[in-house]
């Protein structure tokens, strides 16, 4: 089965050859909350600004400075370290007065704006991120570049999981192996590899259904993802009402994240994640052993207000709204390599 290396492309292969993340500016992310700080409370909602740096380490920085234990820190979502990331932070003061965030000792982070809110901040507690990005070095065929790019703003992307989730060089799989073989780890990293494992499962049912040109249509006996949420129906008969809903992106055909149980689905697409099922039954089996539900994943990723333009003759700007849990890598790998 492909790799995350060598999934299918759904247009045709990216027609541009370009350097992604030339400097830290080129690869611009701003958290989307959803919501305001509601100005009481003993938490401090923080807006950081953070360059090149990762997003626990930040969290430790903050504790320290403040003054409190590294868990009375919360953030929403990690985001890439090789960026420059707007993100907010919450800190539990606990009765105790804000500290000077103007001071926080670290040049490459800076505490842009601070309010009280009156809980703290959980992770995955957001709508999703802004990107703006840049290529640099661009090379190949611009005007089926610029087909693609319409292509991408009409019908969307395989919404696969990105190489962050597997580690450095997929390693991430290999050691959920291991670790459902038997092997201790620390109950952070075990989170980690849990999801390695159902994102490969995952992944390998959609790069099958990119094949067959099935990822954003459905195929018989499909579960239906509602779009900003993680509720899922079906299956059902298609109808013209889930047609017209399909195509206004209210709904999005799902793939699964495996766990305890068979995948809701029936029929043909039924089928078809049961033999991925069995192709990584060792991981199928470990993220059942680990009580793990059975969820779903739309396999449609539809970035909002796409737009792009060239920065002279061999860059190329790009800027998209993504849910929360989708990846801009994802968006740039049909475009370019």
């Amino acid at each position: 089965m492909p790799d995350s290396l060598t999934l299918p492309f759904a247009h045709g292969g990216p027609p541009l050859r370009g350097q992604l993340r030339a400097s830290p500016e080129d690869f611009q992310v701003d958290e989307i909350l959803g919501y305001d700080a509601d100005g009481q409370g003993e938490h401090a909602l923080l807006w950081v600004e953070k360059r090149g740096a990762n997003t626990d380490w930040v969290a430790r920085e903050l504790a320290k400075f403040a003054g409190v234990s590294q868990v009375a820190v919360g953030y929403a979502g990690l985001k890439d370290r090789h960026a420059v990331s707007r993100q907010t932070f919450s800190v539990q003061l606990a009765g105790k007065p804000d500290p000077d965030w103007s001071a926080f000792p670290h040049a490459d982070v800076k505490v842009l704006a601070a309010t009280r809110h009156s809980r703290k901040l959980k992770r995955g507690a957001l709508r999703g991120n802004r990107f703006v990005l840049v290529l640099r070095g661009v090379q190949g065929d611009r005007d089926a570049a610029e087909q693609v790019l319409r292509q991408i703003s009409a019908r969307g992307v395989p919404n696969y999981y990105g190489e962050q989730r597997f580690g450095r060089e997929g390693g991430n799989v290999a050691q959920a192996r291991a670790m459902f073989a038997g092997r201790r780890v620390e109950r952070d990293k075990r989170s980690f590899l849990l999801s390695a494992a159902r994102s490969q499962i995952f992944n390998s049912v959609l790069a099958v259904r990119v094949e067959r040109d099935a990822w954003d249509k459905p195929l018989d006996g499909e579960i239906w993802s509602l779009a900003g949420s993680r509720s899922w129906f079906g299956p059902e008969p298609f109808t013209e009402v889930l047609a017209e809903r399909l195509a206004r992106a209210d709904i999005h055909p799902s793939g699964p994240l495996w766990g305890q149980g068979e995948p809701p689905t029936q029929g043909e697409a039924g089928v078809l994640e049961r033999e991925i099922g069995a192709v990584f039954s060792d991981l199928a089996k470990g993220v059942a052993a680990a009580r793990m539900d059975q969820e779903r994943r739309p396999l449609r990723l539809l970035p909002k207000d796409l737009k792009w333009r060239w920065l002279g003759h061999d860059a190329l700007e790009l800027s998209f709204e993504l849910p929360a849990g989708a990846y801009a890598t994802v968006v740039v790998r049909e475009l370019a390599q």
